[in-house]
């Protein structure tokens, strides 16, 4: 339901303070401050969902906008050009931590305010979802002396919350721990972070070759965006450091043809890779209103090919008071895979994707994303649809071999994006005209940007 504020009587600056503090109440990642003709649309992003908030009249949409630059320190005379702020306020007794975007636009200026939760992070890494194979897989890769650890998934997929939970376990009084970061997210006692500014020259690259003389013991980098950071961060972790990085990629193999693509010598990527942490969130059911409904023909199907279980009951979203559609939070589902001595070989002898894929996935060393997911739906922590948003089952060496059952898949994927458009919403874009919809994206969508 959308909210309503008496723009006529009530002081804009109480506006913008109740809109922060009631989003992060509701749990909102993202604060959306849209333009339009004729009003500011506000909407705010649950569990990976665009949902309206409130609309704001014409008159009132600059002194909004002007506030919100004021007080994450933009300039608040420059609409021309994007700008970057920071808020940091007590309010309500609730502490926020904002990162504010603005970006001119050709009806106005489009204000984001992501909301940073450090939650899950200080809860450390036995609260982020893996199962007991692949929690035990993480904590063997960081206790290696020296390699390199990535976590991998589109944007907005957890990948930062991961990165600082093994940090904090990571973090003692016997070992040094310098980050490089743009920008930093989290501040942590005892690790030394370094805040990159290309303005002055302060890039991810310059600053690693700086932090190896600093007597390291774990390197964080924040993210591998370009081929001189990935040679930098590769070599360091075989000179003996332990290197933690992004990138941004859909799978493990995925994040190892990047790698080689970006030109680090397969017999240095042999040697210095432990191993991949890739990543998707799924919106989780709520545990108030969760029903149990059988399992369709091909949903039976599906779990039988990939699974190999009988499944004849599976977890529904309902509704209530305590969750939106059903949903309350999110889960990460995880793909983690721990570099052995085949994998090696095959990357120093320069053996062709196929061969490294068949090792990858064909040895059973790997639990696939889409099997982690429907472990998920089995326990009853997502639904089944959640998963076919996610992940593309059709890519699955089990499915791709079975025509019927991709075809029922194919038919149910169209069913739910029609009952999804008739609800208003699909994947956080709301019903609109065609050439409104365009300006949104499904996660899929934002999954294929190289960004």
């Amino acid at each position: 339901m959308m909210k309503t504020f008496d723009f006529a009587k009530m002081p804009i600056v109480d506006i913008i303070n109740e809109i922060l503090v009631d989003s992060a109440k509701k749990g909102a990642s993202d604060i959306h401050f849209d333009p339009y003709e004729d009003h500011l649309l506000i909407r705010i992003r649950i569990d990976g969902v665009l949902m309206d908030y409130a609309k704001v009249p014409e008159q009132y949409q600059d002194y909004l906008v002007t506030r919100i630059k004021t007080i994450s320190k933009m300039n608040i005379t420059e609409s021309r050009l994007p700008q970057d702020g920071a808020i940091k306020e007590t309010l309500e007794g609730i502490d926020l931590d904002l990162r504010v975007s603005s970006l001119p636009v050709s009806t106005g200026e489009k204000i984001v305010v992501r909301i940073l939760d450090y939650t899950r992070s200080m809860a450390g890494l036995g609260e982020l979802g893996f199962s007991e194979e692949n929690y035990k897989k993480v904590l063997e890769m960081i206790s290696v002396p020296n390699g390199i650890i990535l976590v991998t998934g589109a944007t907005g997929s957890g990948k930062s919350t991961t990165v600082y939970s093994m940090l904090q376990q990571l973090n003692t009084s016997a070992t040094n721990i310098i980050t490089v970061e743009d920008p930093i997210e989290m501040d942590i006692t005892g690790i030394n972070q370094v805040q990159t500014n290309p303005k002055i020259g302060l890039t991810f690259a310059t600053a690693l070759r700086s932090i190896l003389r600093q007597d390291p013991n774990i390197i964080m980098i924040g993210e591998i965006r370009d081929t001189e950071t990935a040679k930098i961060a590769v070599r360091a972790s075989i000179t003996g450091h332990l290197v933690l990085s992004t990138l941004h990629t859909n799978t493990a193999l995925n994040t190892i043809e990047r790698l080689i693509d970006m030109d680090v010598q397969r017999y240095l990527l042999a040697s210095a890779m432990e191993g991949v942490i890739s990543q998707k969130l799924a919106r989780q059911l709520c545990p108030h209103c969760k029903t149990k409904r059988k399992t369709s023909e091909y949903e039976r199907m599906v779990f039988k090919t990939v699974l190999n279980k009988d499944i004849d009951e599976i977890w529904d979203a309902e509704g209530c008071e305590h969750c939106h559609d059903g949903y309350l939070g999110r889960i990460a589902i995880h793909e983690v895979l721990r570099i052995d001595q085949d994998i090696r070989d095959a990357l120093s002898n320069g053996k062709p994707k196929e061969e490294i894929r068949n090792l990858v996935y064909g040895t059973g060393h790997v639990t696939t994303m889409l099997q982690d997911g429907l472990e998920k739906v089995v326990d009853g922590k997502t639904t089944f649809e959640e998963i076919l948003k996610l992940i593309e089952l059709e890519d699955d060496d089990k499915i791709s071999s079975n025509s019927s059952l991709k075809e029922a898949i194919i038919e149910t994927k169209e069913s739910l994006a029609a009952k999804a458009q008739n609800q208003g919403e699909y994947m956080g874009a709301r019903e609109e005209s065609p050439s409104e919809q365009k300006n949104f994206y499904s996660y899929e969508d934002v999954e294929s940007l190289d960004i």
